[in-house]
């Protein structure tokens, strides 16, 4: 009588958590012909739902500025998967949350917010691809450096 230890990874579900718009200069800020600076910013947490089942969360926050003061839009779209993760190795469980399943968000984020931001009256915003992986591995490596006690260098 053996147990089944092949490692397991399926998708439960996939789903927008929270969704938030906000177009604080309206309708003026229509008027405006200043091309924005955008601004996009990732997060990604993931929490037990219970035994071998994951929710992840990948928040993408994108906010257009003309100039210090005013905003064109904010939006924010934390999308989010429920994953059975199952069997892996010792140390492999972290990278495969922080990693593999933002890879499987990301393109659900990237269309949320294009759908937003298109709703709320202005040209899409089209996210470039991002890389999980360095990401995960630079987060890793400040969190080394803070434990050591060293001042990464800017």
């Amino acid at each position: 009588m053996s147990e089944n230890t092949q490692p397991v990874f399926s998708i439960e579900k996939l789903y927008v958590k929270d969704l938030s718009v906000e177009v604080p200069g309206a309708p003026q800020i229509f008027l405006e012909r200043e091309t924005p600076q955008v601004n996009v910013q990732l997060r990604t947490e993931g929490q037990v739902v219970e035994e071998g089942v994951y929710e992840v969360t990948l928040t993408v926050t994108v906010n257009a500025r003309i100039g210090e003061e005013r905003n064109l839009f904010l939006v924010e779209v934390a999308q989010a998967g429920i994953f059975q993760i199952r069997n892996l190795p010792e140390g492999e469980l972290e990278p495969v949350m922080m990693i593999g399943c933002p890879n499987i968000l990301f393109p659900y984020a990237r269309e949320a917010v294009s759908d937003a931001v298109t709703r709320a009256g202005f040209q899409p915003v089209l996210l470039s691809p991002v890389n999980f992986e360095s990401l995960y591995q630079a987060q890793r490596q400040q969190a080394i450096e803070q434990a050591n006690g060293e001042v990464p260098i800017q």
